[in-house]
């Protein structure tokens, strides 16, 4: 019942961790054409499940089993929420006739699912699940996208139910498209008429609402300038004329107005505030949920509605407009940009060293990525490589990239990895690929679902940026000083205590070989030094297409980020 419920409302892909009570579920699941993932962790089926929501415009589902499986899913759960993508999680549950009773594994799974989502229910029979699974799948995608999550008792796994108690209800629309307020429309567009310093940011939400369309019209018939947000990128190409991602901080600190298109003013655009924007900074904010207006800053115009529509609607009334490329503000981006990409370049010129540096790797990456004739979609997680990777690998298509994201969530990459290869294997049309970048923090989060995708013969090309630690690492032979304990005996556990008190809570295995971990659990893996061995890597997995790959690349312990004009998150006191 459950397997067709899902399956009569469009869902596809399910991704977990089975054992009981939800082994006969997944089984169901396949035998209804519902695709199933098995995960090594909850987490990363969580992870999983969520970004096929956001690929797809259709909920994953999570399937985990009771008590500690719903605990470890919620981290999904949670990081589907805060990034406004739709996710079902369903969890095993102790057989209802015992609740109260200390049964194995009982736990307040939907209370404890509740504070991280949209809608969290306990099914009460077998004949209502379709309509528990009809509102669920409703809830996650309605509106503002989300998380929502079903309580499944045992005892419903291996009982039956007379059909004709159960109604199937019908496949929902899409969601309904809603418009903005048209004299909201036309002052937004005479606010921007007026502008001199203009800005078009584009969110994550533009890339969820398929507003891609809409927004390269909107751009190229204005010619406005645009700054994508880290999943925003693609939604307009990256390489397009009118992107400023490279002068980022001069845009947001001088710009003043600003169309936020499915964009929120939180940490990710520094609430909107000065010192990073400018104290009389106009925006006009595009969302679908009302209740984000007027967030940390107050709005001079809140254009409620589905974004390719608004954005429509604001192009129509802009009609006949075209900002000025040779204006003086057009001239300070291009010469911020300009000076950046300088800086960037020189410092590539400088990593062309052994071992290498973050901007010396990355630049091959990117070489690699557009002259490949594949069609990547990249998934990018850690710190500094996350970062820096984010300004060097160009999208030019929307919903091409997943990485941290809103929560900032470590530990995301390889079952977004595995999500993207899913979606994307079903129609291997124009050569498509996923490209998965690990900092060596990062990876070790889901360094066994390595496994999952050998298994399910997944052919993701994995980067580990291997600086031998967080953020920076220690050499080794620091490290072989720092682990000398005098007249410990090696049994004694005298060793592990000296580690704890000496290692650098920052540092990692010193060039720790991934490599080898991928080849263990079924993929292929080189370790890389230098430049060149790197470029002999790509050329190597260019045409790999049944299993994951490794590329293992070291770099120099001490590499750094460029100077950044602001601290924002880097700041520290170390």
């Amino acid at each position: 019942v459950l397997a067709q419920a899902l399956r009569s409302q469009g869902i596809e892909y399910a991704f977990g961790i089975v054992g009981i009570p939800v082994v006969e579920v997944a089984v169901a699941f396949q035998s209804a054409g519902i695709k199933f993932v098995a995960m090594r962790n909850e987490q990363s089926a969580s992870y999983a499940a969520s970004a096929i929501g956001y690929l797809t415009g259709k909920p994953g589902v999570c399937l985990v089993v009771s008590g500690p499986g719903v605990v470890h899913a919620l981290a999904g759960l949670s990081n589907a929420n805060e990034n406004c993508w739709p996710v079902l999680v369903i969890g095993g549950a102790s057989d209802s006739h015992l609740d109260g009773s200390e049964a194995f594994q009982e736990f307040p799974q939907a209370e404890a699912a509740a504070k991280f989502c949209k809608f969290s229910a306990r099914l009460p029979s077998i004949a209502r699940i379709p309509h528990f699974v009809h509102k669920a799948v409703k809830q996650a995608t309605y509106g503002r996208p989300g998380a929502v999550y079903l309580d499944l008792p045992g005892d419903f796994v291996t009982s039956s139910v007379d059909s004709e108690e159960i109604h199937f209800p019908p496949p929902l629309p899409q969601p309904p498209v809603t418009l903005a307020d048209p004299q909201s429309v036309s002052a937004a567009a005479r606010l921007l008429r007026s502008a001199r310093r203009p800005l078009v940011v584009i969110g994550k939400g533009a890339a969820q609402g398929r507003a891609e369309l809409a927004v390269r019209q909107l751009i190229q018939s204005t010619r406005l300038p645009f700054l994508p947000t880290p999943m925003g990128k693609g939604v307009a190409a990256d390489d397009h004329p009118g992107c400023v991602s490279a002068a980022r901080t001069r845009a947001l600190k001088q710009a003043d107005v600003v169309v936020l298109l499915g964009a929120r003013l939180n940490w990710i655009l520094h609430f909107g505030r000065p010192p990073r924007w400018t104290p009389d900074v106009k925006f006009i904010q595009v969302d679908i949920h009302p209740e984000e207006f007027h967030t940390n800053v107050t709005c001079e115009v809140a254009l409620c509605g589905s974004v390719a529509a608004v954005v429509e609607q604001l192009s129509s009334e802009l009609h006949g407009f075209e900002f000025s490329s040779s204006s003086d503000w057009w001239r300070e981006l291009n010469a911020a940009s300009a000076a950046n990409r300088a800086r960037v370049d020189a410092l590539i010129v400088e990593g062309q060293t052994v071992p290498m540096t973050y901007y010396s790797a990355l630049n091959e990456l990117a070489k690699f990525v557009d002259n490949s004739g594949d069609d990547w979609l990249i998934v990018s997680e850690g710190a500094n490589t996350m970062d820096i990777g984010r300004a060097m690998l160009p999208n030019r298509l929307a919903r091409r990239r997943l990485d941290a994201g809103t929560f900032g969530t470590m530990g995301v990459g390889l079952g977004f990895a595995a999500a993207a290869d899913l979606c994307i294997g079903d129609s291997r049309v124009g050569h498509r690929r996923v490209l998965c970048l690990e900092g060596d923090s990062a990876v070790g989060f889901s360094l066994a679902e390595l496994e999952t995708l050998a298994r399910y013969r997944m052919p993701v090309l994995l980067v580990v940026i291997n600086n031998s630690g967080i953020y920076s690492g220690v050499p080794a032979d620091v490290l072989r000083q720092l682990l000398q304990q005098d007249g410990a005996a090696p049994s004694s556990g005298a060793l592990s205590a000296s580690a704890a008190l000496r290692l650098p809570a920052t540092s990692l295995t010193s060039e720790c070989r991934y490599d080898l971990a991928a080849e263990a659990l079924g993929g292929y893996g080189r370790l890389v030094r230098s430049v060149g061995e790197l470029r002999q890597a790509f050329a190597e997995f260019a045409g790999v297409r049944d299993r994951p790959c490794l590329i293992n690349a070291i770099i120099d312990t001490g590499a750094e980020r460029k100077q950044q004009e602001f601290d924002w998150l880097s700041r520290s006191k170390l």
